[in-house]
């Protein structure tokens, strides 16, 4: 049994709570999107923080049902846990280990996702990137938990984790950048 530090459990409910609420809202409007073509989602800013052309593409549906789906379960699940760390309840460690799983595999269908988000779409979901933004941090937390107390190179790969992110996010934020880059620059 595995108890999570204070600060940990709370960074786990408010980064849960966060892409679960943002899955949700996103399921929602991709849903009233399918009945009605002509519905236009409440994230639709402009031409390029546009949720609605990135729900109409071909890579919302991967496995045949919208994408957000799998965010509302796993976000659920995440936020049940975090719930209960936060609550001082201990966890058995292949919970962490089967919350870890779950985020190193939702980082790298978030890395595919900005992939053709980017360079396929060509728009950004605000609500996509708030997934974007805290899964990569939650994976961060949950390595120091499952993996805190490893040695030799996973010693090492989790000591750096937060370097880890902070080089995620600036190589997302220079990718949104330059993809984009007339259209910033077009706003100065």
């Amino acid at each position: 049994m595995t108890a999570v530090p204070p600060r940990t459990a709370w960074l786990l409910l408010v980064g849960t709570v966060a892409g679960w609420i943002s899955s949700i809202v996103l399921t929602i409007d991709d849903f009233k999107l399918l009945m009605n073509p002509a519905y236009v989602p409440s994230c639709n800013i402009n031409p390029i923080i546009a949720c609605g052309s990135v729900m109409a593409s071909k890579e919302a549906h991967v496995f045949g049902f919208p994408n957000p789906i799998i965010g509302v379960v796993g976000f659920s699940v995440a936020v049940t846990m975090a719930v209960l760390a936060v609550a001082g309840v201990a966890l058995p460690r292949w919970f962490w280990g089967g919350l870890w799983l779950g985020l190193v595999a939702g980082v790298v269908f978030i890395c595919w996702l900005i992939f053709h988000t980017l360079y396929r779409i060509g728009a950004l979901c605000p609500y996509c990137m708030v997934v974007w933004a805290f899964t990569p941090i939650l994976l961060a937390a949950v390595t120091k938990q499952i993996w805190g107390n490893a040695r030799g190179a996973v010693r090492i790969l989790v000591e750096w984790r937060w370097t880890f992110v902070i080089v995620f996010y600036a190589v997302v934020l220079v990718m949104v950048f330059l993809r984009f880059q007339t259209y910033w620059t077009s706003l100065l």
